[in-house]
């Protein structure tokens, strides 16, 4: 099955470069590049793509308004997964875009081969790409706004003690084999209750999952 990407960013060298790399792969399927946010919403509407690669900054319209707008369309329509391109001295940024719903980030510098296992990792599904790196940075920008203890606190008292669980050591960045070797469970198992999490507390993936962990306190930065 065909993986469909546009590219979002302001530099032309650097959307020529991500598309002909991603394009010379059998799966992959290069839709689109757009120069700006504004830009990159309307070619998400016209080609309705699996992947939006998003830069963070932008002219006209900021990756991060524009990964807002492709995310909060109705449900009837077309939703791709957004992958934010950055640097960590964006941190502020990419957090609110892992809030906004977007499937996680991937450094511009980052080597061809974890660019092309980056589009390949969200379009399976599981959303949310080098879970340790990602938590690493919510933890961050968690540490420097405590998180509050208000309604997101209130939202996992849907969840059952082993979902908690579960929950706890998603937001620290343990994969669903590493979870299941945790608890002593089926690898099947963790991703039932991974998939009971995400619809008990309405996110889209476990990028949100992670954000709403650090938000309600239940994992804290530098545990």
């Amino acid at each position: 099955m065909t993986t469909r990407v546009i590219i979002v960013d302001d530099q032309a060298m650097v959307r020529a470069g991500f598309a002909a790399l991603l394009a010379a792969q059998s799966d992959i399927d290069v839709v689109g590049e757009a120069p700006d946010g504004a830009q990159g919403v309307e070619l998400s509407r016209r080609t309705h793509p699996d992947i939006v690669l998003m830069d963070v900054r932008m002219p006209e319209m900021d990756g991060l308004e524009a990964a807002r707008r492709i995310l909060s369309r109705p449900a009837g329509e077309h939703r791709p997964r957004v992958l934010m391109l950055t640097t960590f001295d964006v941190d502020d940024y990419v957090y609110e875009a892992l809030r906004a719903g977007a499937s996680g980030f991937l450094l511009k510098d980052a080597p061809p081969a974890d660019l092309i296992a980056a589009v390949r990792v969200v379009a399976s599904g599981d959303a949310l790409l080098a879970p340790s790196v990602t938590r690493r940075l919510i933890a961050d920008f968690a540490r420097q706004r405590p998180a509050g203890r208000g309604r997101p606190a209130q939202r996992l008292k849907a969840l059952t003690e082993r979902e908690t669980e579960v929950l706890t050591l998603v937001a620290r960045g343990r994969s669903n084999a590493e979870i299941a070797e945790t608890l002593v469970l089926a690898e099947q198992t963790v991703k039932t209750h991974v998939s009971r999490v995400l619809t008990k507390l309405d996110l889209r993936d476990r990028a949100q999952a992670v954000v709403i962990a650090y938000e309600s306190g239940l994992v804290a930065p530098g545990e």
